[in-house]
């Protein structure tokens, strides 16, 4: 489990200085840490290292280091960087990490102190790597997993739940800005260089998906599947080269099955055993897909049902987080995870996450609006209408006057599809303050977007989940290939009526793989999913899931309705219009604050 903390100060401050050697003490006392980077206003260490996977590159001059693993762009078969020194002369911080940027991709995190001792971090467009900050007496501590903070640093006071925080993550599911569920913890943003030179951090994002969205490529369907079915087979294939061994996990749906055929034996070199969970429903036995993708490629599948009886009771030992984690992906399978880890000596679970998002599984008339927005009423405008009206389940009216709609509407006013909370009070929904807490920087203000890429791109920016809040450091190691850097930066830049070819979701994804997969995948319209998993789920931890949402947290701070929550636990026909994964998400967010409330720490 590779993790960091970084200890950045103004080293001219007797006092700041004090604090900063007292903090660098903490954590050199622990087994397990080393340093990574020590010099006047800076202190970085790690723990967790391990050669060709995860490990530190030092910048020219000893001026910072970089953390994780780093790929190069410049040529596709020199895939993995060992040991490298970035080459760049500059002192300036911003030229280096723009270097980085644009030259390297992986995951990781930098740090650096350039001119006059002026530390700053460096957090990679992917966001692979979670990093937060909080402040201690002038010293700036960044940081990977908050427990670690916790256990090292008894002299840090327990950050207080940000309630206001929580109840904008109630209502519109996320928190994608910098605020975090903790008063005095912020996040680094993916591809943003923060300054931690004084007690107020200047930001800069270097780094804009809105920007490369807004460039988009105009090759032809043909062109463009060439392109993809490259980069993601490049990818794929550098992350994998950097474990002997992985599991994949191998639902049967589109992305993971291209993920394998990626993978295959006959071009990876890798040892993958593909896992598959199954479940009882209309959607969740894919068994015969990963069968045929599995063997196609010439792997190994190991198959295991869901676990039918899961109890929730589980998920109130999870981590000292800064924002809740949703856990309804994980619930049946983050312990076989680790168990299949540990037997199989695999140490790293790759998984198709992210394709939806990239690929465009949106089935919305919003293509036609982004060919009008392109490309104008040229001759291809009413064909585009009418495959978008297809994959929106539309009339092609509808989706012209909606197209036209969007087209001559202000930026401001395009609108972002969000969840819609029905288990909040309705202030809370209706507090507009709240949005501020769940929007990127990159979309403050809106980008000029047509409304698709306006969508695909804040779908983007929310970077998945890389540590386990329950199996901890038992847990395999996540890999996404799907959402490499250069990957993104392609289907950002691809527009949305190219990537959904042939009017289907993912479509321009089927056409570049079609010769890989088997012709029951690439050819399938259904799409799998665990929903009738989940609600089972709930209905048999029902008594549970009344007494945490009922009495707990988010109804006595007021950001639950109870009348509604009692409601939609009876699982009697009603008017609510609600769903089983937000009972779920409400759970998860109980279940943090449990945890945190029952955490002890001694005075400072």
């Amino acid at each position: 489990m590779f993790r960091f903390i970084g200890l950045a100060w103004n080293d001219t401050d007797p006092q700041r200085r004090t604090v900063a050697r007292r903090l660098r003490a903490l954590i050199n006392g622990h087994a397990g840490w080393s340093s990574a980077h020590d010099s006047p206003g800076l202190s970085v260490h790690v723990a967790g290292s391990k050669p060709g996977v995860n490990g530190a590159y030092r910048l020219v001059g000893d001026r910072g280091v970089v953390l994780g693993k780093l790929f190069q762009n410049a040529s596709p078969d020199e895939v993995v960087l060992q040991d490298v020194r970035l080459k760049g002369q500059t002192t300036v911080a911003r030229s280096v990490a723009l270097e980085l940027i644009q030259n390297y991709w992986g995951r990781y995190v930098s740090f650096m102190n350039f001119a006059s001792h002026q530390p700053c971090v460096l957090r990679d467009p992917s966001g692979v790597f979670p990093c937060f900050t909080l402040l201690h007496h002038g010293v700036w501590i960044v940081f990977s997993w908050l427990e670690d903070v916790l256990s090292l640093m008894p002299c840090v006071p327990m950050p207080a739940i940000a309630w206001d925080c929580v109840a904008g993550l109630a209502a519109h599911g996320e928190l994608g800005g910098r605020a975090t569920a903790l008063c005095g913890v912020t996040q680094v943003l993916p591809g943003e260089l923060v300054d931690l030179a004084g007690d107020m951090q200047r930001t800069t994002l270097l780094w804009s998906a809105a920007r490369i969205a807004a460039n988009p490529v105009t090759d032809e369907p043909d062109v463009a599947a060439a392109k993809l079915h490259e980069t993601v087979r490049r990818c794929s294939r550098s992350w994998a080269s950097c474990y002997d061994k992985l599991l994949l996990r191998l639902s049967g749906g589109l992305d993971s099955s291209v993920l394998i055929s990626c993978l295959a034996s006959d071009g990876c070199a890798s040892d993958v055993i593909c896992v598959n969970y199954h479940s009882a429903g209309s959607d969740g036995d894919e068994r015969t897909y990963a069968r045929a993708a599995a063997h196609r490629a010439k792997r190994d599948l190991l198959e295991f049902e869901r676990d039918a009886s899961f109890r929730l009771e589980q998920v109130i030992d999870v981590a000292c987080m800064p924002t809740p984690v949703n856990y309804v992906g994980r619930m049946s399978s983050t312990r076989m995870d680790a168990q299949l880890s540990a037997a199989h000596g695999a140490p790293a679970l790759f998984t198709g996450a992210g394709g939806d998002q990239i690929f465009f599984e949106l089935r919305r008339w919003w293509p036609a609006a982004d060919h009008l927005y392109l490309r104008g009423f040229d001759a291809g405008f009413f064909d585009a209408a009418m495959r978008a009206a297809r994959l929106g389940e539309v009339s092609v009216w509808h989706a012209i006057a909606m197209a036209l709609a969007d087209r001559y509407r202000a930026p401001s006013l395009r609108r972002i599809e969000r969840v819609q909370a029905a288990l909040v009070r309705d202030e809370v929904a209706r507090d507009r303050s709240l949005l501020a807490y769940t929007m990127n920087a990159d979309l403050c203000p809106l980008p000029d977007l047509p409304i698709g890429k306006l969508n695909q791109v804040r779908l983007v920016l929310s970077p998945l989940s890389y540590y386990d809040p329950w199996e901890r450091e038992f847990a395999p190691e996540a890999v996404s290939p799907l959402m490499s850097q250069p990957l993104v930066e392609l289907c950002l830049r691809l527009p949305s009526y190219v990537l959904t070819f042939d009017s289907r979701p993912r479509g321009l994804l089927r056409k570049a793989f079609a010769g890989d997969l088997p012709t029951s995948i690439s050819k399938r319209r259904s799409k799998g999913g665990i929903e009738d998993h989940v609600r089972q789920v709930l209905v048999d931890n029902a008594r549970f899931a009344r007494d945490v949402l009922l009495e707990g947290e988010l109804v006595r701070h007021g950001i639950l309705d109870r009348g509604r929550v009692e409601e939609a636990l009876s699982f009697r026909p009603t008017t609510l219009v609600h769903s089983v994964s937000e009972i779920h998400m409400m759970i998860g967010i109980e279940a943090w604050a449990h945890r945190w409330a029952s955490v002890e720490r001694e005075p400072d």
